[in-house]
């Protein structure tokens, strides 16, 4: 065999040599793809943990089923409710709230605040009056001005303590206090109110409670 063929030969042992894993490099990509793939479970199991605290002590991410609440927020509306508002300070009328149905625990329901704790509640002529007062409640973020059914109550009626009278913004199609066996909403089956609507996309924006200049009788 001349010289020439012998470094053929060198060269093809020398190509294949290069062309083949050893062992230790096939344990480094092993190793490199269990910590790649451990660090994508531990960024899935973080993010999951995240969602699910945030659902339980910080919002509420709700879909509108019913038109109980029309015009204010309509059916289909995706909407995000805050668990801390009443961790600061009471809830007050006006305030749309997001809570456990009095006739039905295991459902969630939304509706406007109207009656507070000790207040005397009267409804009659489509309008709500408060502690015996002459002036109706704010009704302009109701679908219908002067649109009150009285329902299934006697009035006047006297909200207990730690509980609230609600009515829906839609107030001639809303099963809410008027009509339910269980009339008042206690203070403790309140999750939190409702702050924020995310979709649909085009009407995204805040949700508000009670606006400056609605009457708002004396001592509520």
């Amino acid at each position: 065999m001349n010289e020439s063929q012998n470094r053929e030969n060198r060269n093809r042992e020398s190509r294949g040599y290069a062309g083949k894993e050893t062992d230790g490099e096939k344990g480094q990509k092993s190793e490199d793809f269990k910590k790649e793939l451990f660090g994508y479970i531990r960024m899935i199991v973080v993010v999951v943990l995240v969602i699910v605290l945030l659902q339980e002590f910080i919002i509420i991410n709700a879909r509108i089923p019913s038109a109980s609440m029309e015009p204010t927020v309509s059916v289909g509306n995706q909407i995000f409710g805050s668990r801390l508002t009443y961790k600061f300070r009471d809830p007050e009328r006006y305030d749309i709230i997001i809570f456990h149905d009095p006739d039905n625990p295991k459902k969630l329901l939304i509706k406007r605040i109207i009656g507070m704790p000790g207040d005397i509640v009267d409804v009659h002529d489509g309008n709500v009056y408060i502690n015996g007062s002459e002036t109706p409640l704010e009704d302009s973020f109701c679908m219908e001005p002067s649109s009150t059914l009285e329902g299934n109550l006697v009035y006047p009626i006297v909200v207990p303590s730690d509980s609230y009278f609600v009515l829906g913004d839609n107030r001639m199609d809303s099963n809410d206090s008027r009509f339910w066996t269980n009339t008042f909403v206690q203070k403790g089956e309140i999750l939190g109110n409702a702050v924020f609507r995310y979709w649909p996309v085009w009407e995204i924006g805040p949700i508000h409670g009670a606006e400056e200049g609605w009457y708002n009788p004396q001592g509520a």
